[in-house]
Order: C-alpha cells, then structure tokens, then sequence
C-alpha cells in the first residue's frame, strides 16, 4: 500500500507539530480527521527519520515551497501550473490526492507561507538523508524553469532554499547545469543521438570537467546513478509515487555519460 492510503487510513503518526503537519492536514481536511479517529495511541508514536513520516514531509514540502517559488516573482504563469500538474500526473495520484496536491500548492503561494519553517523541519524530517533533499531541490529547479526563464526572485529563493538545506553553491550550480539540460532535452527519456545537448552540457551534468581523465568521469556516473537510484530513493523515504520522477533523472545522467563516453572513445 503507498504512503497515501496510510494518512487516510490514520495507520503512520502525523506530522504533528511544525507547519507541515498542519498544512497536510488543511489539504487533506475532512478524509484526515476520518483517518485520525482510527488511529491508536501506539500509532502516533513515529519520530522524525521514520521512512512513511519522511514521505508524507516530502510530499508536503514539495509542493507548498512549488506554490511559494512559483508566486516569487509575483505571477503564477500557466506553464508553472502545468509543471506542478505534470508532477502530480507523474506520480499517478488519484482525484483526492491530487485535490491536496494542489492545496499545499496554494498554500505555498500565500503571503504569510512560513518558509524557514518549513525547511528546517523538512532537513529535520529526512534525518541527514542528503540525497533526498538534492531531489527536492531538482523539482523546484524544474519548476522554476517551467516557463523556460528564471526571474532574478525566483533565483535568489532557490539559492537561498539550497543554502537553507546545506548545500554550497557549487552544488546548486549542478543541480541547476542538470535540470537545464533535461529541459532542452525534452524531458528524461533520452537518447544520445536525438538529446539535443551539447558536450558541454552533459559534461555539466556529470560535474566534472573535460580535462578529467576517463576513471572521474566513470566515479562521477556512478556516482550521480547512486544519488537518483529510484529503489535507494524509496528506502531512504521517497514517496513510492515518484518514482517515475527519479527514473527520469537516471536516464538523463545515463544518456550525458554515454555522449560522454562516445566522444572520448571510452569502452
């Protein structure tokens, strides 16, 4: 059974304190109450680091911060609702889920969305588990450019979300040469021939220079496939629903590494 069916079930303990909680409660409103009233004492009892509590901070954080990035610049546009649309159509979520989905959406876009809030108990909530967080931070990236531009706003909340989560700027330069170069690809399924990158994109991708020799680039690979392995991702807590999500990322990392490898003429 997915995350989903146990917030309803009341079978996980609630986010309870901090404003995730309370905002995953506002989204889901009356099919949570229902699911609460079930809900033993023993039930109650999971701390931060616990996988199904992780998922359900995920998913929360995930599109409220969408919502808050998407109104930084002061207009909504459509291609942003579309990107937060196609992200729910990704990971198959039913009518009701969707309906929450896109409540913290809106949540995210009000005035007083407690942001530093939100971050500090999502790094809290994941429990040193870095390579979620960098998946986080894709989807907002990927949100942000939805609209093939980035508003100076939106980029100085982006560069201070990633700081806020403890990742330096170098890293979120990566994280930003990945999602750009998905973006004028096409999405992630890719092929070497048809990509549409060029050698220094996906030498970008893999975040390791040209002059590198042939046994970096192949660590940086398996490095990067390490940090997007979609079953690694769902043990450490992503929601099982978006694994199509990190499937993607895998097939982009792979077709730059052998754009890569075919240019230097690597076995």
């Amino acid at each position: 059974m997915s995350w989903w069916g146990k917030i309803i079930g009341g079978s996980f303990g609630f986010l309870a304190g901090g404003p995730l909680g309370a905002m995953l409660g506002a989204a889901l409103g009356h099919q949570f109450d229902q699911g609460m009233k079930g809900m033993g004492r023993d039930q109650a009892g999971f701390g931060p680091g616990d996988q199904q509590r992780i998922q359900g901070a995920f998913f929360t954080a995930t599109f409220s911060v969408m919502g808050h990035i998407a109104k930084a610049d002061g207009n909504v546009s459509r291609e942003e609702i579309n990107t937060a649309n196609a992200v729910m159509q990704q990971m198959g979520l039913n009518e009701q889920m969707k309906a929450a989905a896109k409540s913290l959406f809106n949540q995210g876009k009000q005035a007083d969305f407690p942001l530093d809030d939100v971050l500090s108990q999502l790094r809290r909530e994941c429990h040193r588990r870095d390579t979620l967080l960098r998946m986080f931070l894709e989807i907002q990236l990927h949100a942000a450019y939805a609209d093939e531009v980035i508003h100076p706003a939106e980029r100085q909340l982006l560069e201070y979300i990633c700081q806020s989560l403890g990742f330096s700027a170098h890293e979120f330069a990566h994280l930003e040469a990945m999602v750009k170069a998905q973006g004028r690809s096409g999405g992630g399924q890719v092929t070497t021939a048809s990509s549409g990158l060029s050698i220094e994109e996906a030498y970008a991708v893999l975040d390791v220079a040209k002059t590198a020799t042939d046994a970096e680039v192949k660590k940086a690979y398996r490095r990067l496939m390490s940090q997007h392995h979609p079953d690694k991702l769902i043990a450490k807590g992503l929601p099982e629903e978006m694994m199509q999500v990190a499937k993607e990322k895998t097939q982009e990392i792979k077709a730059c590494y052998d754009m890569v490898k075919e240019s230097r003429g690597m076995r």
